[in-house]
């Protein structure tokens, strides 16, 4: 932050030194204590501006003080923030926040050096409202330039507590006399702080501006303020802002253009790329200045995510049309568009490269190899296209080059093989045929759960982690080490909880926990006694009403637990967890849940209802040693050895049907979307109905079987797949409405199908529909997720490939399935070297998109990938309808890749298909 920072004390208010007296009961012991009972009428005044949370009134409080009355306040402070931290300021609900508010104000006046004021400004607990940021700084009065540097300094380089505090950050600098050295935290701040309607101006004004604007154009991720689009407050715009004041001249053009285009170059998501692409844009740099960044747009267009990538190859384009390309430059610009997926991108690539040729002729020797990179692109086209570029230019090379390109020319698809002979000749090495070997990913390999942390602190580093709740595992024990310790020692985890969490929003907000548990938060509430009676006896005994959705269900499984765990948590009803999983998909050894229940009996204790209830879901009944664990388990002699038992030895399964509605089955169906005919029906399980508590009944059928739409926003799906372990086929029909009904904007539907195909339980039809859904998922990642889920199934044995076409073809016939997401996912899975499993799934299912009367528009993409398939594995036989498609005129990819589907078939006819693991 500038010169001038170091450690030191704080001057203006009079210099500290010597340790903090004890004050205690209003008197003072110690070096300040001689002034008397009058000397702390100030202090005394102070505190009680404090407990009042009057924030306002502090700075002016302060002002009176001497340094021995400030060390004395500030001792008092700090015992009465330990107290807040412990609740005894709870009531009413919004006084601690206001207690904690003065706090923040009353410790910036008190504090002696840079580096306390430092750790006391920056704490969570004491960061409540922006306006108390303005009352610090007035409360730190008028302190010595080089520590008030120090000092933002110190605040500056936390970014959470910068971005919150820019009013007292710039009232320091402006103080100090510094310039500022930008930070994260404080240009994000400094952007919030100008959202206004007079943008421009106030920019113009700032002397801070080239600096700090610099800054946030080049951070990884901009401030929120600079990425909103124009809409209806277009003078709130800042690409538009930051364009006016380069006309001006306040912020140098050159510089604005270099940190942009090398933020483009670094890369990332496009949602961070935005900003310094559109002011490059409405900059609208010219000839010269494109120009003297040609290394830069060369990187932009290979790596950068495809609008960017496209804006650079579009630069490129027309400076290359002028001329003002170097070859060497061109090359390593088309070594690097033609290995993206974009199709779009390559073909302008191999167009550019064609019109240089064209004009240049002795650049081939530098541009034919490059070119090369699309011979192993996945799309046959493009292949073709740059071998017969290629080709053009051939006799424009030497033998060496010659050589490289014939040795390239094998990454080509088996259908351009004769191509490449008639051009490279001898030059092309020979083919060597080997026999086909299937490769499926590895089994997975169960990961065992980690024990019990031992102590205290162990516990609250993984009670403080992030989004604990995506990660089941982690949560799943997270929550049974709380219970575990809670048992042992109540007091000292609350203590520690109060601690690890000094402002948390249950303890001012009274209605916080009525809709939601806010994962295992409500269980620390409980811990910490700050629960309603009435709302956790109303929440443990709620079920599920007829017309609930499946995953408001299966959200409501983990939500009972917890109300469960929070009512009993730190007694001795719960000791610990029974349904703590043992592997990472959620799953129970059967003779450790035997144990569990072997120390619940030997203790005297009663398994919490709905702890067991999905201790008996997640019990494996397919494990080996499930036989010797049901005996154990009725040797016990209590209910619920005997429930363990039963469900260990039991033959009916907690199933379910799953169905669609024809439109003659409905005449109320207005429109005829697969969501709203969706029937997943759970039957009626007889243990379920009678034994299971309210959160589980709709596992025995209490939700009604017909079509519904959810109309909720999707949460927690990381935390479903762990209800239901062990009954996979349950599992999938549970996920099928969010499956189905996943379009637009949708993501991460997926998620649970990679803990689906590691589950136990069969096959049916409800896991099939949930693998053909993800695998036309509109989001890549979701479709990579599914396919990684088909792989899983292949490699234990247990897909079914006919049956999973079969499901597709319908589903792609009418159009719930996109045939362009399906060849992708498709061809993903292929390229993983599962030829074999792939071309099992589609020839299932081309057959019934393949009559000619009934098109199936993005259906040649799914030719290519089963030719490629067909080529590889080299299977034979024949697909119905397929002749008639070949026979079709034209040059149609349909036609084209028919007639190579049917080639390879014919040529694989001899030639068996063989599978390895």
């Amino acid at each position: 932050m500038g010169d001038g920072i170091g450690d030191g004390t704080r001057k203006g208010v009079g210099t500290v030194t010597g340790e903090v007296e004890n004050v205690a009961g209003g008197r003072a012991e110690g070096p300040g204590a001689a002034s008397g009972a009058g000397r702390h009428s100030g202090v005394e005044r102070l505190l009680a501006l404090v407990l009042a949370g009057e924030a306002q009134e502090v700075p002016a409080a302060l002002e009176p003080l001497d340094a021995a009355e400030r060390r004395a306040a500030l001792a008092r402070l700090k015992a009465l923030r330990a107290e807040v931290r412990a609740g005894k300021w709870a009531t009413p609900p919004y006084m601690p926040n206001r207690i904690r508010s003065a706090l923040y104000v009353a410790g910036a006046g008190c504090l002696p050096t840079a580096a306390a004021a430092a750790s006391w400004l920056g704490a969570r607990d004491l960061q409540i409202w922006p306006e108390d940021k303005p009352l610090a700084l007035a409360a730190l009065g008028e302190p010595d330039p080089e520590w008030a540097a120090d000092l933002a300094g110190r605040l500056a380089g936390r970014r959470s507590v910068a971005e919150n505090s820019y009013p007292l950050l710039h009232g320091l600098i402006v103080r100090a006399g510094f310039t500022v050295e930008p930070t994260d935290g404080y240009v994000t701040g400094w952007t919030w702080h100008l959202v206004d309607d007079r943008l421009v101006e106030r920019l113009r004004e700032d002397p801070q501006t080239p600096a700090l604007v610099a800054h946030a154009l080049a951070m990884a991720e901009p401030p929120e303020p600079l990425t909103r689009p124009a809409g209806r407050r277009p003078q709130r715009h800042w690409p538009s802002a930051l364009r006016t004041l380069v006309e001006e001249g306040v912020l140098d053009r050159a510089r604005v253009l270099d940190v942009c285009v090398s933020r483009l170059l670094r890369g990332g998501p496009l949602r961070n790329l935005r900003l310094p692409l559109e002011l490059v844009q409405l900059l609208a740099p010219d000839a010269e200045e494109l120009r003297a960044r040609i290394p830069d747009w060369v990187g932009i267009a290979a790596d950068a995510p495809s609008i960017v990538a496209g804006y650079a190859q579009d630069v490129l384009v027309e400076l290359a049309s002028a001329g003002a390309v170097p070859v060497g430059a061109l090359a390593e610009m088309t070594s690097g568009v033609l290995f993206r997926t974009e199709k779009k991108l390559v073909r302008a690539q191999l167009a550019l490269v064609g019109k240089v040729l064209a004009r240049e002729p002795g650049a081939a020797g530098e541009l034919l190899p490059a070119v090369t990179e699309a011979f192993g692109n996945e799309d046959t086209d493009i292949q073709e296209r740059a071998l017969r570029l290629v080709g053009r230019h051939l006799s424009a090379v030497d033998e060496g080059v010659r050589r490289e390109l014939a040795e390239a020319a094998g990454l080509l698809s088996p259908t351009h093989r004769r191509a490449a002979v008639e051009l490279f000749g001898a030059d092309l090495e020979p083919e060597e045929v080997l026999p086909y070997e299937e490769i499926l990913p590895p089994l997975p390999e169960a990961q065992l759960v980690p024990p019990p942390v031992t102590t205290v602190e162990e516990l609250m580093s993984e009670l403080v982690v992030k989004r604990l709740s995506e990660n089941p595992v982690a949560f799943e024990r997270a929550l049974d080490d709380l219970v575990r310790h809670a048992h042992r020692d109540r007091a000292a985890v609350a203590e520690a909880v109060r601690e690890a969490f000094p402002s948390p929003p249950w303890e001012q907000q009274t209605h916080y926990f009525t809709h939601t548990t806010h994962g295992i938060h409500v269980v620390l509430a409980g811990l910490l006694g700050l629960l309603n009676p009435a709302l956790v006896d109303v929440r443990r005994t709620s079920g599920h009403g007829a017309e609930s959705c499946l995953h408001q269900a299966l959200s409501g499984v983990l939500d009972g637990r917890l109300w469960e765990a929070a009512d009993l948590v730190g007694t001795d009803a719960l000791p610990f967890l029974l349904a703590t999983p043992t592997r990472h998909t959620g799953a129970i050894d059967p003779l450790v849940l035997v144990e569990r229940l072997r120390q619940y009996r030997d203790a005297g204790v009663e398994p919490a209802p709905a702890d067991l209830a999905q201790a008996l879901l997640r019990v494996e009944r397919g494990d080996p040693s499930a036989a010797r664990a049901a005996g154990e388990a009725a040797a016990l002699g209590t209910p619920a050895g005997r429930r363990l038992a039963a469900r260990l030895g039991e033959e009916e399964a907690v199933g379910a049907t799953v169905r669609f509605l024809r439109r003659d089955e409905d005449k109320t169906l207005r429109r005829y979307y697969l969501t709203d005919r969706l029937v997943v029906d759970l039957g009626g399980h007889r243990a379920v109905k009678a034994e299971f508590p309210p959160a589980f009944q709709w596992l025995g059928g209490a939700l009604g079987a017909t079509p519904r739409r959810c109309h909720h926003w999707i949460e927690g799906r990381a935390q479903w797949a762990p209800v239901l372990p062990a009954d996979r086929e349950l599992l999938a029909a549970c996920l099928l409405p969010t499956l189905v009904g996943a379009e637009g904007d949708s993501r991460g539907v997926t998620e649970p199908l990679t803990a689906l195909a590691e589950a136990e339980g069969p096959v049916g039809r409800a896991v099939l529909l949930a693998l053909a859904l993800g695998l036309g998922c509109m989001d890549a990642d979701d479709r990579l997720r599914a396919v990684d889920a088909v792989l899983v199934l292949a490699a234990r044995g247990e897909l079914d490939a006919r049956r999973l076409g079969e499901e597709l073809a319908w589903l792609v016939a009418e159009g719930s399935v996109k045939p362009n997401r399906l060849a992708d996912a498709a061809r993903t899975a292929a390229a993983t070297g599962a030829y074999g499993t792939v071309w099992a799934i589609l020839s299932a299912m081309l057959p019934e998109l393949s009559d000619p009367a009934k098109p199936v528009r993005g259906l040649g993409e799914l030719l290519a990938v089963a030719a490629d398939c067909v080529e590889r594995c080299g299977a034979g036989g024949g697909v119905a309808g397929l002749d008639t498609l070949a026979s079709g005129r034209g040059s149609s990819q349909l036609v084209v890749q028919a007639k190579r589907l049917q080639n390879a078939l014919h040529q694989g006819a001899d030639q068996p298909l063989t599978e390895t693991d």
